[in-house]
């Protein structure tokens, strides 16, 4: 496994796909499994898609920091700092494997709300 390489696609893949193209982030980093954890998102290609492509359409105006990209054997961890409308700010930690030859094949993650107010001093992030 080339550790720096899958953690440049994991960034790659997420980007693409979060700023609206997520056909684009399929195409070029993700084999032909793609087994989904989260709840919200169907399994499969189709699904992570229609997902991204909704969230476009829906929320055409957000960003994202990724923070921190660490990588281990076929998982590559990515957290993130997301600016949705009217502020609304989220922290993510996502998971993929990565298959023998490169290629995204499973997504797992958290997402968490940064409160307006907090009992300590430090982000989220």
């Amino acid at each position: 496994m080339d550790l720096e390489k899958n953690k440049a696609n994991a960034i790659a893949f997420y980007k693409t796909a979060y700023e609206g193209n997520p056909k684009k982030a399929v195409d070029l980093y993700v084999g032909s499994e793609y087994i989904q954890h989260n709840p919200e998102v169907e399994d499969g290609l189709d699904g992570f898609v229609a997902y991204f492509e909704r969230m476009r359409k829906e929320y055409p105006v957000k960003s994202i920091e990724f923070v921190r990209c660490i990588a281990e054997n076929d998982i590559v961890a990515l957290h993130t700092h997301q600016t949705w409308p009217e502020n609304d700010e989220y922290v993510t930690m996502d998971f993929l494997r990565f298959d023998e030859h490169g290629k995204i094949c499973e997504h797992w993650d958290a997402i968490q709300q940064i409160p307006k107010e907090s009992a300590n001093p430090n982000t989220m992030y």
